[in-house]
């Protein structure tokens, strides 16, 4: 009895259940749902967040990108790229084409080590892997690395794969259900604001469209007065609504960014980007 149980548990784990939609197909259904609800909004201009569906908004905007208040973080990004570290190697040892313009392939499923790999993720292991210790996730020198790798991508089109892999596809439906459950004592959801009530005011502000969300991380944030990583952001969001923050590059924040990251694929980088 007990191996006849075993093998029908097998057997639902290995089957997909009927119904349950792939990846691309939820790619799809994502776009067209922007499509549909914002009809004068160009694909290629979701970079833009919700700047891309809002012309007073964008009309501000624009005046601030003339001098971005991020052009001293790529900067000092650059710099710490480049620093050597105590050994003598620099950050381009660990990464393809030497860090430059390989935004666009992060976060990625690491079949290896069986785990999603976000940027962030990588500079830190980069360090650690030199025998330096790691930056703090959520700003500061890591945010102005990341930044500077982001603005060497800029233009390169995300295409976030969902390798071949069981736990690549719980990954990626892990960060899924992340993004439509709600939570916390407002009971929202990151669907809520930023799909089925995008294009909402909620007080002052005008909810943006989750599509095209992380082409444009690390972010300037006029309400931070500095930088700030993908995760810094999540977490600021989950306390809005009340909930308790995940970690930092914990595995479901790194699920949510694979997942988010992945609804974007098509879009173009253009990181750092400067925001309210």
């Amino acid at each position: 009895m007990k191996k006849l149980l075993a093998l029908a548990i097998a057997c639902l784990v290995a089957v997909p259940l009927v119904g349950m939609a792939t990846p691309q197909q939820d790619l799809s259904e994502f776009r067209d749902y922007y499509k549909q609800r914002f009809p004068g909004t160009p694909f290629e201009d979701y970079i833009n967040g919700v700047y891309s569906i809002d012309p007073a908004s964008r009309e501000q905007w624009q005046e601030i990108e003339e001098f971005p208040p991020y052009e001293l973080n790529i900067s000092a990004g650059e710099e710490l790229f480049n620093k050597p570290f105590a050994n003598g190697k620099t950050y381009a040892s660990c990464f393809e084409n030497g860090g430059i313009g390989i935004r666009q392939n992060y976060p990625y499923f690491d079949t290896e080590l069986g785990e999603v790999i976000t940027l962030e993720l990588a500079i830190n292991r980069c360090r650690e892997a030199n025998g330096e210790k790691q930056l703090k996730w959520k700003r500061g020198p890591i945010a102005d690395i990341s930044a500077y790798m982001a603005y060497t991508s800029r233009g390169k089109i995300f295409d976030i794969k969902i390798p071949d892999d069981p736990r690549a596809l719980a990954a990626y439906e892990r960060g899924k259900k992340h993004f439509y459950q709600k939570r916390g004592q407002l009971n929202m959801a990151c669907a809520d604001c930023h799909k089925f009530y995008a294009g909402n005011m909620v007080r002052a502000d005008l909810l943006s469209p989750a599509l095209g969300h992380l082409t444009h991380f690390p972010v300037y944030r006029s309400k931070w007065g500095g930088m700030g990583t993908t995760h810094r952001r999540y977490g600021g969001c989950n306390e809005q609504v009340r909930a308790k923050a995940y970690p930092a590059q914990s595995e479901e924040y790194r699920a949510l960014e694979y997942f988010h990251t992945y609804m974007s694929n098509g879009l173009a980088v253009n990181g750092p980007g400067a925001r309210k």
